[in-house]
């Protein structure tokens, strides 16, 4: 079970960096206005930078929701079912819902991200670097979500 734990904390040390993106993802929409209205200049490449830093943020705060039962709560459907059918539900509906989507996805996605990481794929409009990152963060998302829902399952039932 340490290597439970670890991964557990190693998952959860990545969210917890990853929620400091949402400042440059503020700042870079609140640069944007001026960059385009006085500035003249720059506005569609930190519309791009805010792009992929928000798709990264994203695929982490999907997972943080996930590890605070903040979303996809059993909550919703099952509020008069006991404590461990409920507790129950949580566990393997992970496991039995997240986890086929995410193999799916890591499994349709994970050749586009490849070719997209090997051409350095750029933004179509502006042709600036980072659009691969974009599709970095999609496959995140759904390997994320398949750690989760695994750790899940795996984790002592806390009823």
């Amino acid at each position: 079970m340490r290597w439970l734990a670890a991964v557990d904390r190693g998952l959860g040390w990545l969210i917890e960096l990853g929620r400091w993106l949402v400042l440059p993802v503020a700042l870079i929409l609140f640069l944007q206005w001026p960059l385009r209205d006085f500035v003249r200049a720059w506005s569609r490449e930190a519309n791009d930078l805010g792009q992929w830093i928000f798709a990264l943020y994203v695929s982490l705060a999907v997972t943080y929701a996930t590890r605070e039962r903040a979303h996809l709560a059993v909550d919703a459907i099952a509020h008069d079912y006991p404590r461990r059918v409920r507790g129950a539900i949580t566990r393997w509906g992970g496991l039995l819902c997240v986890a086929p989507w995410a193999v799916f996805m890591m499994w349709t996605v994970g050749p586009t991200v490849q070719r997209s990481v090997l051409a350095w794929e750029k933004f179509p409009e502006t042709y600036n670097s980072g659009y691969f990152l974009i599709k970095i963060a999609a496959l995140s998302l759904a390997v994320l979500a398949l750690v989760q829902s695994v750790l899940d399952l795996l984790r002592p039932a806390r009823y």
